[in-house]
């Protein structure tokens, strides 16, 4: 039985015809940058100015990271930077690339992603990349809990 809420709508990105090592490459970026270049283009002016905030806090969240592997931000400063970061992330994404892979992480089916799935997504994926960092900053002693 199919949920009448959730969205069906296969779609394709724009690498999805790439070879393998072209894919892997467009995984990495799909999943790093929030952003696409279609998106960017066909905006009215307060998207943009919104897209510039977010730029803006994209940057405020590496310089976050940064401070915290100088030993200079509290663990707790980290975290609500990187949730906020997560929020505006899911809006741009909807906006920008509003689709989530479907079935096994190794393959290539895509669908139109509705709200919980980019909120999924995007909570999950910076959830390891956040820990992965934490772990990081705290193996080489540069963070305090």
């Amino acid at each position: 039985m199919v949920n009448p809420t959730m969205p069906t709508d296969p779609v394709e990105p724009p690498y999805a015809a790439s070879g393998t090592l072209g894919l892997i490459a467009a995984e990495l970026w799909d999943h790093l940058w929030p952003w696409s270049r279609a998106a960017f283009a066909g905006q009215k002016a307060h998207w943009r100015a919104l897209q510039a905030a977010g730029l803006a806090l994209a940057a405020g969240a590496t310089l976050m990271w940064v401070l915290a592997a100088m030993g200079r931000l509290e663990a707790g400063a980290i975290i609500g930077w990187w949730f906020g970061w997560s929020v505006f992330e899911v809006i741009v994404r909807l906006g920008s690339k509003p689709y989530v892979k479907e079935g096994p992480w190794w393959g290539r089916r895509y669908r139109k992603a509705g709200l919980m799935d980019m909120v999924c997504y995007v909570g999950f994926k910076n959830l390891l990349i956040g820990a992965t960092l934490f772990i990081a900053l705290k193996s080489a002693g540069l963070l305090v809990l």
